[in-house]
């Protein structure tokens, strides 16, 4: 199996001739001010045998983008809808909305079921949303590998359960800028931040146990973001400050051959 980075939090995982994408988005514009459509992000390598989204926010699911890449009825395996009415689901309601419209093979899970979807096997287990929407962060098996994938979790009290089922992993991506935000329809603010910060996702793949700990959800250049979301400043050097040996920074579209 090896893996490759697609940017942002975007991942494709190839194994046995297929590919697989979790959070794969080409459109980030609802986030960074001015963001021209594919900018900073790199496409899967072929045709794509299924899509798995941590959660319904707009830089996760991109549902043109799926679209595009899915071979014809390939799953897009996913959370739950959000709870309660429409100012509480603002941030999921046009990802929701957009699958509907591509008319993409979306499927609800639960947290700790497992599904085999051509050579994979996937896995989805409990995550901590920074927003309050629901979220699932996701564990693929194959070729007698494992690699976990974060979203932009928080940290939480998840992270044992998983290791206890799953350790040691591979590879694990974790989220790691930190972002502070302060959303109207959220006040007052959180005093936390709404995704891992660099020291937290290092302990999260200690915890894991990971022989590669991979940083995601972040940009390098800072580009204009959306007002009320503020970013690490250096997310890529304080992870390999915390992380230690197990740090493995990738640039988009590099990929890690995990049989070596």
């Amino acid at each position: 199996m090896r893996v490759r980075r697609l940017g942002w939090a975007g991942v494709e995982i190839e194994a046995g001739g297929e590919r697989l994408v979790i959070d794969y988005v080409r459109d980030l514009s609802p986030l960074f001010t001015g963001w021209k459509p594919g900018e900073g992000l790199a496409v899967p390598s072929g045709k794509v045998t299924a899509a798995l989204v941590t959660h319904l926010h707009r830089d996760h699911t991109d549902a043109s983008a799926l679209a595009n890449a899915l071979t014809p009825r390939a799953p897009v395996l996913r959370p739950a809808p959000g709870h309660g009415d429409d100012v509480d689901n603002v941030t999921t309601l046009p990802a929701e909305r957009e699958l509907v419209l591509h008319r993409l093979a979306a499927e609800v899970v639960d947290a700790w079921s497992t599904r085999d979807v051509g050579p994979f096997r996937v896995t989805a287990v409990p995550s901590v949303d920074g927003l309050g929407d629901p979220q699932l962060n996701w564990v693929v098996q194959a070729d007698g590998q494992r690699v976990f994938h974060g979203g932009d979790t928080m940290f939480h009290g998840y992270w044992w359960l998983i290791a206890r089922r799953f350790s040691p992993l591979d590879a694990v991506f974790l989220p790691a800028n930190g972002a502070v935000v302060d959303a109207p329809h959220l006040q007052p603010p959180s005093p936390l931040p709404a995704a891992m910060d660099p020291r937290q996702a290092a302990a999260a793949a200690e915890i894991l146990d990971a022989r590669y700990a991979v940083p995601m959800h972040y940009e390098t250049e800072q580009p204009d973001k959306m007002a009320g979301y503020v970013e690490v400043s250096d997310p890529e050097n304080e992870f390999r400050t915390h992380a230690g040996p197990r740090a493995h920074v990738m640039a988009v579209g590099e990929w890690l051959d995990l049989a070596t």
